[in-house]
């Protein structure tokens, strides 16, 4: 199958696929197994090795959606992000990484980076001349995040991986926010794509699993160290991932139709101070993200008023979740100061703009009316509490 001949559905529910010889079933079949021949066989399989049967169909899909040459797939995103750098950092090696980060990362370089003697810097903003100036003579890496998780900063692709190139730095992302669906830095220049696949390719908020997606080259180096470091997946997961990423195209298209309305909703609200959605046109990065995305994503972060009380608004919703995650078809939200971000010092969290105050909201594919009833009936709820103290 072409990849280039073929859309992003036909992508998602094809490319990978394991023939069923024996019944002709319309799905992949599950290999169950751990254990494999060795004698006589093409391949000497091993699920550390990620080289199962379903392990290798699903890394072909995820490779086919990131125009990539090769994929690995991960047990978390975290075991991917980690992975990844690893790969290509060693003792006294220098990596350039983006102020706006997600906390998990951030928390990775801060607390494990100096244990091997790997040195770092966070860039003071999001645009290339902030990732040029920090790099230095032992600088391997630059790591960047777009859109940037909580508050949806849009750092150039191109830019960035044309100094990277410059100055033979190996380039990676982390692609969770946006998905396939919307962004493919590949296109763009960029070395080495990363996933949580636990968001939106496993999109149903059952699935824990990360991605790397680069050419055969980087994916063979990061292999290497991934059969070491044993994050591998299972091949249930595996198979469920597979049949999740089926529907993601559809499933992010109606989350991005439905992100949209409700970041204009919510930029309109009275009781709403600030909202951060690159779909909007007020959004620092807007033009940016139309010129390196195919849709604005179904994330966006926003903050209340001082007189609605961000805590008691959470517990007053009744459709939309307060939840640790992100990327379900069920629209969640959460406090980054309290979850994602809390590893970082207040200090840190301030630096990035995080203020206490902010919500960032994962939209679902619920009918958007049902969406802004719940957050109306909310934020009514909180001044009624509000002035009966």
């Amino acid at each position: 199958m072409s990849i280039k001949k073929n859309g992003l559905n036909t992508i998602c529910t094809h490319v990978g696929e394991l023939e069923d010889k024996q019944h002709k079933g319309a799905v992949s079949p599950l290999y169950m197994s751990t254990s494999y021949a060795f004698d006589d066989v093409e391949v000497k399989r091993y699920p550390r090795y990620f080289n199962t049967p379903n392990q290798e169909g699903l890394c072909k899909k995820i490779a086919a959606l990131e125009h990539a040459e090769s994929a690995l797939i991960f047990g978390s995103g975290m075991a991917a992000v980690s992975t990844a750098l690893m790969a290509f950092l060693k003792a006294g090696d220098h990596v350039v990484l983006q102020q706006t980060l997600y906390g998990g990362t951030y928390n990775l370089v801060t607390e494990e980076f100096s244990k091997y003697g790997i040195e770092y810097s966070f860039t003071q903003g999001w645009e290339a001349s902030d990732f040029e100036e920090k790099i230095q003579k032992n600088t391997k890496v630059v790591y960047i995040e777009t859109p940037s998780n909580p508050l949806l900063t849009i750092t150039d692709l191109a830019a960035v991986a044309a100094i990277a190139k410059k100055n033979g730095i190996v380039s990676m992302i982390d692609n969770t926010f946006a998905s396939p669906v919307n962004q493919n830095p590949i296109d763009f220049g960029i070395d080495v794509v990363i996933h949580s696949a636990t968001k939106y390719m496993g999109g149903h908020s059952d699935i824990c699993a990360g991605a790397v997606a680069a050419s055969e080259l980087h994916i063979e180096r990061i292999f290497h160290l991934a059969k070491n470091f044993g994050g591998s997946l299972s091949d249930y997961t595996v198979w469920l991932l597979e049949r999740s990423i089926k529907t993601m195209g559809i499933r992010v298209r109606a989350q991005n139709e439905n992100a949209m309305a409700m970041a204009k909703y919510l930029y309109d609200h009275v009781a709403i101070d600030a909202v951060y959605y690159p779909g909007l046109t007020s959004h620092t990065g807007h033009e940016l993200a139309k010129n390196q995305m195919k849709g604005f994503g179904g994330m966006l972060s926003f903050e209340l008023k001082p007189f609605i009380d961000a805590s008691k608004f959470q517990k007053s919703l009744k459709l939309i979740k307060s939840s640790m995650s992100l990327a379900g078809v069920e629209s969640t939200l959460l406090s980054p100061a309290q979850t994602s971000h809390a590893l970082m010092s207040p200090e840190v969290r301030a630096e990035q703009g995080i203020r206490d105050g902010l919500i960032r909201f994962s939209v679902g594919i619920e009918e958007v009316e049902d969406l802004m009833e719940d957050i109306e009936q909310a934020i009514a709820h909180v001044k009624l509490s509000t002035a009966i103290a």
